[in-house]
């Protein structure tokens, strides 16, 4: 069922989840480029970890969502993007538009999150922390 899009981000010491449901067309690429914005700075780099497996739908914004995160760590000289479980049909959207080289693939957001927390552990960091914040459909 199409009814809107809607975000949830959860705050991680090392990265920040984005999950995306629901139907992501201009005006929600204007939302969620929005939110992605907003939580820009709540992890080093940063490190944003992308789970659009509830989208229901979506057209090319993704490609416009993903690409301005991109040209922002481009600018800023730092940052991850890292999908998980992402769709057939995006990783072949990603690949056409040579995107798909500059992201990384996972499998679980939790096994990211622990990769990402035990890398960091090595490094002599602390432990991570969690917020989680959500948008209602519209």
């Amino acid at each position: 069922m199409r009814n809107g899009l809607y975000i949830e981000t959860i705050r991680h010491l090392h990265c920040t989840v984005l999950r995306a449901g629901g139907e992501l067309d201009h005006v929600g690429r204007v939302r969620f480029s929005a939110r992605i914005n907003a939580v820009w700075d709540w992890s080093a780099g940063p490190v944003l970890v992308f789970d659009l497996a509830d989208l229901d739908f979506y057209d090319s914004s993704i490609i416009g969502v993903l690409a301005m995160a991109m040209q922002r760590m481009e600018e800023q000289g730092s940052g991850r993007i890292i999908l998980v479980r992402p769709s057939d049909h995006l990783l072949s959207v990603l690949r056409q538009t040579d995107l798909l080289s500059r992201v990384e693939l996972r499998e679980s957001v939790e096994e990211t999150v622990a990769e990402l927390m035990l890398d960091e552990s090595a490094r002599g960091s602390p432990s991570s922390a969690h917020q989680r914040f959500s948008t209602p459909r519209r």
